[in-house]
């Protein structure tokens, strides 16, 4: 195969495209943002027992896991047309973070 043969060039090769995105938000209500992701959590139909304790336990623990029930990629590309979601995930975790700092940079791979 040569470098202009490879599978991007083929018309019935499936693409996929990986998107990293990173955000940082800022938490201003800590028990409104606790109290809506319970109520998510104990709404959805497709948790089990056991996902929904753990989802409990990640909310009570700490507020990036209430964050993390809001992410919803599906939501994200569902509109997009001539895309599918083949697979997502993501994570939550407390950053230090100083707004004022100009010279804060996003990591990159």
């Amino acid at each position: 195969m040569t470098s202009t043969e490879t599978p991007l060039n083929d018309p019935d090769a499936p693409r996929y495209v990986r998107l990293s995105i990173e955000l940082i938000a800022e938490i201003t209500d800590e028990g409104a943002l606790k109290a809506a992701a319970l109520a998510q959590v104990e709404a959805d139909e497709y948790l089990d027992d056991e996902e929904r304790a753990q989802s409990v336990e990640a909310i009570e623990v700490d507020p990036s896991g209430s964050l993390a029930h809001f992410i919803d990629p599906v939501a994200l590309l569902g509109d997009v047309p001539g895309v599918e979601l083949t697979q997502a995930t993501w994570e939550s975790a407390q950053t230090a973070f100083d707004p004022e700092d100009d010279s804060y940079e996003f990591e990159t791979e």
